[in-house]
């Protein structure tokens, strides 16, 4: 690994599910208005760090701080 490559972040792979669930909701999303499949998408986006959970655990926020669109 190179240093540029450091200094840039690292990336973070997203499958084609992931992307268009990113592309189809806003930067905040009820939970409740997910459906089960969206829920589980929801999930591992939050574990990739790209999304976080509100402190009131009712909505999904997209981490400001990751620059993946």
């Amino acid at each position: 690994m190179k240093i540029y490559q450091l200094l840039s972040g690292f990336d973070i792979a997203v499958t084609n599910a992931e992307q268009q669930f990113m592309e189809r909701y806003d930067n905040n999303v009820k939970l409740a208005s997910l459906d089960e499949h969206d829920q589980w998408l929801a999930q591992t986006l939050v574990r990739k760090g790209i999304y976080k959970i509100s402190k009131d655990s009712t909505t999904l926020l997209k981490n400001l701080n990751e620059t993946n669109n």
